[in-house]
C-alpha cells in the first residue's frame, strides 16, 4: 500500500456552472471522464469514526480501490491528510490490505464491516503541468453526483477539486482565484464521507454550532492556530450554506459566533501571526461582516426583548406598531446579509484568508516571533490563558460599579478567555484537567451570560434611539417603554455578574 499525503483545495460550485468551468480557457484541453461509485464502511459500533478514520471501496470501471483516510482536523477549502490505498478484488473491503495502516489495530477483533452510505459521481479530470510557483502540477476534478443513505435520503454533490501533485500549495489558490473571477466558487468544507455522515444523522441544512478543535500536544503554536482558524471557517461555511438557502435566525447567530471565534483567534495568537497582511485581512473581514450584526440585533429584539415587553404590557397597541416596523427593518437587514454572502468580494476574501492562514508571510523565516510560533502549542496556550485570566480579573474588579463601556471591555476579555479555553482544551488531557476545564468553562459561561444580558439591554437602548429617526410615533413610544422596562433589570444583572466574576476567579485554572 502507498502512504502519500493528499493535499487538495475543495470548492463548492453550482451544478449549472460545471460546464462553464470545463470550458474555461485556463482548463482548456482534453478531459477524462469516469463514473465512480464509492461505498463507505464502518463497524456496527462505529470504531473507525470514533478513532478518526474512514474506509471506502471505490469502483472505477472494472477496478476496485480500497482507501483508508485520516479524517484530520476541521478543514475549510484546503484538505491535507494522510491516506492509504490499494487495489482489491471486488466491492467488499479486504482486511489483508489494512496491514501497515492505523486501522489494522482498530479493527482487530471486529466481526464485520457494514456499509454506511454510497456516493455516485461523474468525474471529469484534467492534469495541469508547470503552473504557478515552482512549476507546480495540479490535477483538476469536476464532480457531479450525489450521496445517498440506506433510507434513500440524498444530498447532491457539485464540486471542483484542485489536487496538488507537485510543487507549492500557493498554486492551488492562484488557480482558484483566477477561476473564481468568472465562476462563483465557495470554500468546500465537507468531504464526501462527512456529507454522508451528516446525511445519515439528519444534520444537513441545519444551523451548526462550534465543534471541539482537534489539537495535538505535539503541535506547534503555528499549527494550533491553523487548526483553530480552519475550524472557525468550517463553522462559518456550514451556516452560510443554510443562509443562502433560506433566512434562518439560528444559522445567522452561529455564523456570527464563528466570526467572533475567528477574530478571537487572531487576538489570542496575535504575537505569532502578525505580519504585513494581517491588519488589512482583519479590517476587510470586519467591514464585510458588519451587516450581520445589524440583522442579529433585530432578531434578538424581535425574538426576546419584544415578547417580554408584550407579556408585561399586553394592552399596549404601540408594541404591535413597533413589531411591524421592525419586521420591515429586519427584512431589509437580512437582504443585506444575503447580498454580502452572494458577493464575489466575500468569496474572494475567504479564499485569500485561507491562503494567508496556510502560507502567509507570518510563516516566513523573518517573523520576529518565529521561536514562539514554532514552539510547542501547549506552552504557548498556557502563557496566553494565564495572561487572559489576569486581564479578566483586573478589568472585572468592582464590576457592579463599572460604566457600560467598562463592562463591555470585561465582556470582550471574558469572551476571548472562554474561546481560548475552548480552543486549547485538547492540549490538557487527563481526568483531573478535564474536570477542572469543565468547572472553569461553566463559571466563565455564567459570567458571560450575565454580561451578555447587559449588552442586550444596551443594544435595545441604541435601537430605540435609532427608531426616533423616521419610525411611526407609536413605535417610538413603545420602544421607549421597552427600554425603560429593560433598564429596570440592570441592577439585578449587575449584582449577578459581579457574583459570577468572583466565582470565576475562585475556580482553579485547568492549565496549571
Amino acid at each position: 500500500m502507498s502512504e502519500p499525503r493528499e493535499t487538495e483545495l475543495k470548492l463548492d460550485v453550482e451544478a449549472s456552472d460545471l460546464a462553464r468551468l470545463r470550458e474555461h480557457p485556463l482548463l482548456a484541453g482534453d478531459w477524462t471522464e469516469t463514473e465512480l461509485t464509492s461505498v463507505y464502511y464502518d463497524t456496527p459500533d462505529g470504531r473507525l469514526r470514533e478513532a478518526g478514520y474512514t474506509l471506502r471501496v471505490r469502483q472505477d470501471g472494472d477496478r476496485h480501490i480500497q482507501t483508508v483516510k485520516a479524517r484530520g482536523p476541521a478543514a475549510a477549502g484546503l484538505f491535507d491528510r494522510p491516506e492509504w490505498e490499494g487495489a482489491v478484488a471486488g466491492p467488499a473491503p479486504e482486511p489483508a490490505f489494512f496491514a501497515g495502516t492505523p486501522v489494522a489495530e482498530i479493527l482487530e477483533g471486529a466481526k464485520d464491516l457494514a456499509p454506511l452510505y454510497t456516493s455516485t459521481v461523474t468525474r471529469s479530470t484534467r492534469r495541469l503541468g508547470d503552473t504557478g510557483p515552482a512549476g507546480s502540477r495540479i490535477e483538476v476534478a469536476l464532480d457531479r453526483g450525489r450521496v445517498w443513505g440506506p433510507d434513500d435520503r440524498v444530498s447532491p454533490i457539485s464540486e471542483l477539486e484542485l489536487e496538488l501533485t507537485g510543487g507549492a500549495p500557493a498554486a492551488l489558490f492562484d488557480l482558484a482565484r483566477a477561476l473564481g473571477a468568472d465562476v462563483p466558487l465557495r470554500l468546500g468544507v465537507l468531504s464526501k464521507f462527512e456529507r454522508g455522515d451528516a446525511l445519515v444523522a439528519g444534520r444537513l441544512g441545519r444551523a451548526v454550532k462550534a465543534e471541539p478543535v482537534a489539537l495535538d500536544p505535539e503541535m506547534s503554536a503555528a499549527e494550533a492556530f491553523q487548526a483553530v482558524a480552519f475550524a472557525c471557517l468550517r463553522q462559518m461555511r456550514l451556516n452560510e450554506t443554510v443562509l443562502l438557502a433560506r433566512r434562518d435566525v439560528e444559522a445567522l447567530h452561529q455564523l456570527r459566533v464563528s466570526l467572533r471565534r475567528l477574530r478571537s483567534a487572531f487576538s489570542l495568537f496575535g504575537a505569532v501571526i502578525e505580519d504585513r497582511r494581517m491588519p488589512a485581512i482583519k479590517a476587510e473581514l470586519k467591514r464585510l461582516s458588519e451587516p450581520f450584526g445589524q440583522a442579529r440585533n433585530l432578531d434578538v429584539y424581535l425574538g426576546k426583548t419584544l415578547p417580554r415587553e408584550r407579556e408585561r404590557r399586553p394592552d399596549e397597541t404601540g408594541l404591535l406598531i413597533l413589531e411591524r416596523h421592525l419586521e420591515t427593518e429586519r427584512e431589509t437587514a437580512h437582504a443585506r446579509v444575503r447580498g454580502v454572502l452572494e458577493s464575489r468580494e466575500w468569496r474572494d476574501h475567504l479564499l485569500d484568508l485561507v491562503a494567508w492562514i496556510e502560507a502567509g508571510p507570518w510563516l516566513g523565516p523573518d517573523n520576529p516571533n518565529a521561536a514562539r510560533r514554532d514552539g510547542p502549542a501547549r506552552a504557548f496556550a498556557t502563557e496566553e490563558l494565564e495572561r487572559r485570566r489576569r486581564q479578566v480579573k483586573k478589568r472585572g474588579r468592582h464590576l457592579a460599579a463599572l460604566d457600560p463601556e467598562a463592562r463591555h471591555q470585561v465582556r470582550i476579555a471574558a469572551k476571548k478567555l472562554r474561546y481560548g479555553a475552548e480552543f486549547f482544551a485538547a492540549l490538557y488531557d487527563g481526568k483531573k484537567a478535564t474536570k477542572r476545564h469543565k468547572v472553569f468553562v461553566e463559571a466563565l459561561a455564567d459570567l458571560q451570560d450575565h454580561l451578555g444580558d447587559l449588552n442586550d439591554i444596551a443594544t435595545a437602548h441604541t435601537l430605540a434611539l435609532d427608531l426616533a429617526r423616521g419610525a411611526p410615533e407609536g413605535a417610538v413610544f413603545a420602544a421607549g417603554l421597552a427600554t425603560a422596562d429593560t433598564e429596570a433589570r440592570t441592577g439585578h444583572l449587575l449584582a449577578e455578574a459581579d457574583k459570577a466574576h468572583g466565582a470565576l476567579i475562585d475556580v482553579r485554572p485547568f492549565w496549571r
